[in-house]
């Protein structure tokens, strides 16, 4: 029996075909951030049909089960999964495929969502020492969900928190629970240029934008080059640029976007610090103002090292999909995840689950051929399950 197998006979055919439908139902009707009503009505209603009574909604479109312990005294545990999806047209060619136009579960939400309410259904089976709340979180995608739901004040004293994400790099069967980065931080910034405008066949009597525009896309490209420490990872991106109406006018006014990652605080500060004061005094050597405007997104994803919660996950994944399955990520991770904002508060542990077919393509996620592989609801499910018991066991033994 392959290790995929093994761990679908965990879960009962029934909770399997349930699980199944629910993912397809969701897949098929998918919503965006903090619009995600259909989906948070139907997560409720597969919790409440499980035995999951105790269900609330929190953070405009989610909610919380909490899945009773055998010890009411003994230390909470949470496993989060997130439930929106992206604005991308669908071309899976799936029969379940979104009806939904330009609106697409192309990083996996659905099988998240669903793992979690799976989750639910195996520890009522088999509780764990105390409370486990299942955390069904609107809004991941715009790094807004998981704040929304610690503002709730829902997760306040829970003891450790658990989260993992489909990944089409590794087999179904494969668990990454790796100490250290796994995310970066995710912050996006905006410049507008402000000059004077002029006709194009008289530049001199212009304060030019967009020149200044494109000596600071060049200027901000030498931050990672020039200002960080070659042994931190960290990017610069620029991601839109826009300005002028017509080729012989010169605009009076030029805009920039772009992104900022890093996997340690003090990089992170020094980049963003970097784009504003490089972006103002490029721009003032061109005779133009440059206003910069920062939105800080998510923290970066750093599981812990030692005793705690990734060694409790380790310990998990290894007992459900046996220890070489427990794989190396292998490569450093620049993408986002808002389930940093609740590590920030809550010690916890972040995975990743294999979720390629024996033989299938790597597809990256936010692709909108992206889809993964069905029985990764199974390994997902019994290994936050898992992650629960262990946590919830050594923290009522106070290990």
């Amino acid at each position: 029996m392959t290790t995929s197998a093994a761990v679908i006979d965990r879960v009962p055919a029934e909770i399997r075909t349930r699980l199944v439908t629910l993912r397809r139902e969701l897949h098929r009707r998918p919503e965006l951030a903090f619009n995600e009503v259909y989906t948070a009505r139907s997560l409720e209603e597969a919790l409440r049909e499980l035995g999951i009574d105790d269900v609330r909604r929190v953070g405009e479109t989610g909610l919380i089960g909490r899945v009773r312990g055998r010890n009411a005294s003994a230390p909470v545990v949470a496993v989060r999964g997130d439930i929106d999806a992206l604005p991308i047209q669908e071309a899976t060619g799936l029969p379940f495929a979104s009806v939904v136009p330009n609106v697409m579960h192309a990083c996996g939400h659905d099988v998240h969502a669903s793992w979690a309410v799976g989750a639910a259904a195996l520890l009522a089976a088999e509780p764990a020492d105390g409370d486990v709340l299942v955390v069904l979180q609107p809004a991941e995608e715009v790094g807004k969900g998981a704040l929304a739901i610690l503002e709730s004040g829902a997760l306040d004293g829970v003891a450790a928190i658990f989260g993992g994400h489909v990944d089409r790099r590794f087999d179904v069967g494969q668990v990454v629970a790796d100490e250290g980065p796994l995310a970066a931080s995710a912050d996006t910034f905006e410049i507008e240029l402000v000059g004077v405008g002029a006709h194009a066949a008289r530049p001199h009597e212009a304060r030019d934008p967009i020149v200044a525009l494109a000596a600071i896309v060049t200027a901000l490209q030498t931050i990672v080059a020039r200002r960080l420490n070659p042994a931190t990872p960290g990017v610069v991106s620029i991601g839109t640029v826009q300005a002028g109406s017509a080729p012989n006018v010169i605009p009076d006014r030029a805009r920039l976007s772009g992104t900022v990652r890093a996997v340690e605080p003090q990089s992170r500060a020094l980049m963003l610090a970097e784009v504003e004061r490089m972006s103002r005094e490029v721009a003032s050597g061109y005779g133009v103002e440059a206003k910069v405007s920062v939105d800080r997104g998510t923290p970066p994803i750093v599981n812990p090292s030692g005793r705690g919660p990734t060694k409790w996950a380790r310990e998990a994944a290894s007992d459900i999909v046996g220890e070489s399955n427990v794989v190396p990520l292998g490569f450093l991770n620049l993408a986002g995840e808002d389930f940093a904002h609740y590590m920030e508060r809550i010690p916890g542990c972040f995975l990743r689950i294999g979720a390629r077919e024996t033989g299938g393509p790597v597809i990256p996620a936010h692709s909108p051929v992206f889809y993964p592989a069905e029985e990764s609801l199974f390994v997902g499910a019994t290994v936050l399950a898992e992650c629960a018991r262990v946590a919830s066991r050594e923290l009522a033994a106070g290990r």
